[in-house]
């Protein structure tokens, strides 16, 4: 196989005209092209009203030894291999991207691994542990995904909010409750990033996630696909635990050799995967407590945007807003103040929904969801500004009362009842407190209170989201309309400590320890998550093969 990158087309092509293309590029005629699949598909949309379509392709062709050698004789200056014909760039050798496991369960092993917390990060660790064999014990805290389903329900239409049910804590983590975006920045040589996708499909998600350049699932289909997962870990071998907090980690001579669950039992294990998420701030507390190395790193806050979707669509892609392949249009914003902080757009969903993300009573939380079809009226986006170390001095722990503090602040300026505090952007920029809506209706539910939001976050991130706005609007002609509607506030950006590890995975100085995910700092959304569960369960298991080839 072949793989062609780079290949430009209009929106609107047809299979013939893409077939045509390939054969040009390649410079074959085209009974010689066999077969052509999309391992790619992007769109360039910087023109408006002129979008195309970017494709990566792997194509099969009984000419590829003679092509490659085309090609070789180009790049050795060879004039003769016109590059009309294929030479100089975008064609290559396809890549080999199938996941190979990096070792099998010996039949001696004497303990099976621990994964705390069943987000993406500890589903995929398990689901690959179990893969290769080793029968994982899988602990969450929270529920099964349909019973927290209506948990999460209850505060979002009751502003009734279960401590352990909860967006942030359940089966699936809290990514279930999102856009479900499924892309990421991250260097994946190995294709890690590949296997993800591929057991999402196979779990239910649409095919289409293998080769869109931004996909995404949604939060129902999300439910339904953990479900099939956790089904496969258990006919694997695996078990899985709900209502399984833990309360202790045991920890001798710097080792790991069990945990403790809330209701006192104890579990033996000197492998413990801690992939509990960015919200679990009773279990960093407990690590820290035990001595488990930790960092303060730096993490955003801010608030949430909505604007009409039908505007995004409009200003992004000009006539050719609708369009079927394009979908509802996202953004990426970024600026850098004259006060030295960056504010940037965070999680944006498109055609979807602000949420109640708070997993703490008393404490106010929003964050960003959309279903696969993204069809709601409004698009949302997080406008958030960087937090340092610097600005909460105190340790390892300090970032998490920080972020407590201007979530107090979101509860009391709601009026106490889990209603977010929000503000017309119109308004906000004038410097004057909001009475009524506008045109926009804010989707977030148990509903808005509106008012001033000045005193919501630090006056230094007033001040940057401020001057961004007008900024903003000159990238994203509309964005900073009046009646757009902030809400408060957006703290769970990512979390507030590292817990440091070696090149083996395990942490510093806690043997058997492995953190993992963003919960500990290493990653930033579903994928990248998923990811780093199965780097982590890939060290693991080389572990626990050499303990017992060790006679450990």
């Amino acid at each position: 196989m072949l793989r062609i990158t780079g290949l430009i087309l209009p929106l609107d092509h047809s299979e013939d005209q893409l077939r045509e293309a390939v054969v040009r590029r390649l410079g074959i005629e085209s009974k010689d092209l066999k077969s052509l699949k999309v391992f790619r598909r992007g769109y360039d949309a910087r023109k408006r009203g002129n979008i195309s379509l970017v494709y990566h392709l792997d194509v099969e062709t009984p000419r590829e030894e003679e092509i490659l050698g085309r090609l070789a004789g180009a790049s050795s200056g060879d004039s003769a291999s016109p590059r009309a014909k294929g030479g100089g760039s975008g064609i290559g050798p396809s890549p080999d991207t199938s996941y190979r496991m990096v070792a099998r369960a010996p039949k001696t092993l004497r303990t099976r691994p621990v994964v705390i917390g069943m987000g993406p990060c500890g589903l995929f660790a398990a689901l690959l542990l179990a893969q290769m064999g080793f029968r994982p014990l899988l602990l969450e805290r929270g529920k099964k995904v349909r019973e927290r389903t209506v948990d999460t329900f209850g505060l979002w239409r009751k502003s009734r909010l279960d401590p352990e049910s909860n967006v942030q804590f359940g089966e699936g983590g809290a990514g279930t409750f999102s856009d479900g975006k499924l892309y990421s920045q991250i260097k994946d040589p190995q294709f890690r990033a590949r296997k993800v996708l591929t057991e999402f499909v196979e779990a239910g998600a649409p095919e289409e996630i293998l080769f869109v350049s931004k996909p995404h699932i949604g939060t129902f289909r999300l439910v339904k696909m953990v479900e099939t997962m956790r089904a496969r870990l258990e006919a694997l071998g695996g078990e899985v635990r709900f209502g399984s907090r833990v309360e202790d980690i045991l920890i001798e001579e710097g080792k790991v050799r069990g945990v403790v669950l809330a209701d006192g039992a104890e579990i033996e294990a000197d492998q413990v995967i801690l992939a509990v998420g960015h919200s679990a701030r009773d279990t960093f507390e407990m690590l820290h407590r035990r001595g488990v190395y930790m960092e303060a790193k730096p993490f955003s806050i801010g608030f949430r945007i909505e604007h009409p979707q039908s505007l995004i669509d409009q200003r992004r892609f000009g006539p050719q807003a609708g369009h079927p392949i394009l979908g509802s249009a996202d953004y990426r914003l970024v600026h850098h103040g004259s006060n030295g902080r960056s504010v940037y757009s965070f999680c944006m969903c498109p055609g979807g929904t602000v949420v109640a993300a708070a997993s703490e009573p008393r404490r106010v939380v929003t964050n960003g969801m959309s279903q696969y079809s993204r069809s709601e009226r409004n698009a949302n986006s997080g406008i958030v500004v960087g937090i340092t170390p610097q600005d909460y001095p105190g340790g390892s722990m300090a970032g998490i009362e920080f972020q407590r503090r201007y979530e107090e602040r979101a509860f009391e300026l709601g009026g106490g009842t889990y209603v977010a505090p929000g503000q017309l952007l119109g308004d906000f920029l004038a410097g004057r407190p909001s009475k009524e809506l506008g045109s926009v209706e804010p989707s977030y539910r148990p509903g808005v209170r509106l008012g001033d939001l000045s005193q919501s976050l630090p006056k230094f991130a007033i001040e940057a989201i401020r001057e961004a706005v007008p900024q903003f609007d000159k990238k994203l002609r509309g964005f900073a309309m009046h009646d757009a509607v902030l809400t408060a506030v957006e703290s769970r950006t990512s979390s507030p400590i590292r817990l440091r590890r070696g090149e083996d995975f395990q942490s510093l100085h806690t043997e058997g320890l492995y953190p993992a995910g963003e919960g500990a700092g290493y990653a930033g959304g579903i994928l990248s998550a998923a990811v780093d569960g199965i780097r982590v369960a890939e060290a693991v298991a080389v572990k626990l093969v050499e303990k017992v080839s060790e006679g450990a």
